[in-house]
């Protein structure tokens, strides 16, 4: 870890968690003096007898109404576990936000299922001991039961044989070269696209078609990237092209509140799809947008219908905006295992996907398809999503991934 060591991380995560809850203090108490204020200057209004509107109010230049970062919890292992996967990215103790360790709390919390069938399990068998063939046939069972993939899970296998073939591996020696093997078979499709991180492209229009079959979340997942992108200042705009579903289009339509981006839509009875992305592209053009953000019917590769309205709507942006970038990407449900795996071997074949969203990490033991997706469809994964709050998708980091599906404690 970076300017840290085992011995003294837990006082390096103190002095953190002290720096955090100390911000957060002056946090309060500039909330509470702006809010003194407001109520100060209201009360001179009403002295006056000015009628005042409640809009008027909240709109008073300089105060703010809520805080942007969400409680500091308490001194436990989670804080401690999130600040160590921070500094060993190079976070410096004054650079780590709430933020951030509420994001690897839950990621860590999401991942537990995951984790209890399969590090803990593998722990317990392998206690202090060096690993040894039988101790990787155990292994080989408990990759596959998460969901790993048989692929995967054989490339894991037969690199952790030739080590071993080298050399004496203890438990921790391999739990260590497991992660590191891991997180190659997550970075490869990543590192193929040319992109680490994939974000929205100044100066052109981006348009991210967000597809998948009904119940994985799409709808939810794409509310929740118009919040993040928002958040990282681009502007945002939101295609709900899902007609085939009444209440896609209502759904959106409070994400978009939430997120404060405007949604278009055609509210007739059996609108075509293609046509609100033809309008969304004129809106986006005129808005000078970023993104625009299209949510698409929930279909299977069998729905020859809906495959073909994905192809129009491709259509209409290649016609329109020639010049856009066009992200394709797949929203998957972790909780489906083997079946999210099919579903995305599917799409790839037909719908040219650029990327995928795995949503639904919390709670569920089938953490590991993610590698399955890597690995087997060489799709990179982009976002994941581990929890039901807007602030609950985040950027895809295959380093704290594996991490938390692999922490021991």
């Amino acid at each position: 870890m970076t300017n840290t060591d085992s011995n003294n991380s837990r006082e390096w995560a103190a002095e953190a968690y002290a720096l955090l809850k100390k911000r957060q203090e002056e946090q309060k108490q500039e909330l509470q003096k702006q809010e003194e204020q407001k109520q100060e200057l209201q009360k001179q209004e009403e002295q006056k007898q000015f009628l005042i509107d409640s809009a008027s109010k909240e709109n008073i230049p300089g105060l703010s109404k809520t805080i942007d970062e969400p409680e500091l919890g308490e001194f436990d292992d989670n804080f401690t576990w999130s600040a160590m996967v921070l500094a060993a990215q190079g976070k410096k103790i004054n650079q780590i936000s709430i933020d951030e360790i509420d994001w690897l709390t839950k990621l860590r919390r999401g991942l537990e299922d995951t984790r209890k069938g399969f590090v803990t399990e593998l722990l317990d068998k392998l206690g202090d001991d060096p690993l040894t063939p039988e101790s990787l046939d155990d292994l080989e069972t408990l990759l596959i039961r998460a969901d790993v993939g048989i692929d995967s899970t054989d490339k894991v296998i037969s690199s952790l044989r030739t080590k071993l073939n080298e050399e004496v591996v203890g438990g921790e020696a391999g739990i260590k070269f497991l992660k590191k093997e891991l997180k190659l078979i997550i970075d490869k499709p990543i590192k193929n696209s040319g992109l680490d991180l994939l974000v929205p492209q100044k100066g052109k229009l981006n348009v991210w078609l967000l597809v998948g079959v009904n119940g994985v979340g799409k709808t939810t997942t794409l509310g929740k990237l118009a919040y993040l992108s928002s958040r990282s200042n681009y502007k945002t705009l939101i295609a709900a092209a899902d007609t085939f579903r009444a209440a896609a289009v209502e759904q959106l339509k409070v994400w978009g509140e939430r997120s404060n981006v405007d949604v278009i839509s055609n509210q007739s009875k059996n609108a075509d799809p293609a046509a609100v992305v033809f309008d969304a592209i004129n809106s986006a053009k005129k808005r000078n947008v970023d993104l625009l953000l299209v949510d698409t019917a929930g279909r299977l590769q069998t729905k020859n219908n809906l495959m073909d309205e994905l192809a129009k709507i491709k259509k209409i942006i290649d016609k329109k905006v020639p010049d856009a970038i066009v992200e394709s990407l797949l929203v998957l449900d972790a909780s489906q295992g083997q079946n999210g795996l099919k579903q995305a071997k599917s799409f790839a074949k037909s719908a040219n996907l650029s990327g995928a969203i795995i949503t639904k990490l919390d709670g569920t033991s089938r953490g590991g398809v993610s590698l399955a997706v890597s690995e087997e469809v060489n799709l990179p994964i982009r976002f994941i999503g581990a929890g039901e709050g807007i602030k609950d998708l985040r950027p895809f980091n295959s380093y704290e991934f594996v991490e938390a599906m692999l922490a021991d404690k």
